[in-house]
């Protein structure tokens, strides 16, 4: 008489078991589906976020927007013209060398004579701004002057020939080093800004001031060997799934 208890301590045991099995397997799936779903939106989110940085631009001319890519083709050699009662050359030159290892694709050195430059950087305290900007970056001296800080960009479907950025030094830290990155890296491509981009400098609306994990993907999609200069937005689109893929892993 004591077997059938024993028995049926263990038919009960193997029914839990399989029970949890079954359970552990079933959260197993939702698990991994929730992994690929939201690897699938993160892919989206940042192709999403391409589109809206790499192609178009903020500020255009008559009107037209470029709807294709563009970006410096041989190494940017970079002019600081350090002209504020502040120091900031050292930390302007840190920034732009860290480039180098940051964006693949790109390379980046410091020149110490403006003629051999193709992206000339001006740091200035506010009251210098708007004169700088009209008479160094547009040598217009009527030309409109925008914000508190901007870049300009020459350039045609075989690249970008030239950038100007100006970067205002006197109005705080958190200005300083957020418009030193913005107008520095929109200058080698990304010209465009959007204000649904949360977690990325190319949005007037956002509070980042570093070179966000998000912002550094689109730099290393735009700087990579395979998208070329003057590829349209449209043709560009079947492209970008595998730019992604590959700058996610370089940027961690």
């Amino acid at each position: 008489m004591t077997w059938a208890p024993h028995f049926l301590r263990l038919a009960c045991s193997k029914i839990r078991l399989c029970i949890f099995v079954v359970l552990a397997s079933a959260s197993l799936v939702c698990m991994t589906l929730s992994a690929e779903a939201q690897s699938r939106l993160s892919s989206a989110r940042m192709i999403d976020g391409f589109n809206k940085t790499v192609f178009g631009a903020e500020y255009t001319s008559f009107g037209r927007q470029p709807l294709y890519v563009r970006k410096f083709t041989r190494e940017v050699r970079f002019y600081i013209d350090a002209q504020s009662r502040k120091k900031r050359s050292n930390r302007v030159r840190k920034f732009i060398l860290s480039l180098n290892n940051a964006i693949s694709g790109l390379k980046t050195r410091i020149v110490s004579n403006p003629i051999n430059a193709n992206f000339r950087v001006y740091v200035v305290d506010s009251p210098d701004y708007a004169d700088t900007v009209r008479n160094k970056v547009y040598r217009r001296s009527n030309a409109r002057v925008i914000g508190r800080c901007m870049v300009r960009s020459v350039f045609s479907r075989a690249g970008i020939q030239r950038s100007d950025a100006v970067i205002v030094s006197d109005q705080g830290e958190k200005l300083f080093r957020r418009c030193m990155i913005e107008e520095i890296l929109q200058g080698l491509g990304p010209l465009n800004e959007d204000r649904s981009l949360r977690y990325s400098v190319f949005n007037d609306a956002s509070r980042q001031t570093s070179f966000t994990r998000h912002d550094r993907i689109i730099m290393n999609m735009l700087y990579d060997k395979r998208l070329k200069n003057g590829t349209s937005q449209n043709k560009a689109q079947a492209l970008l799934p595998a730019l992604y893929k590959t700058a996610r892993k370089r940027v961690r």
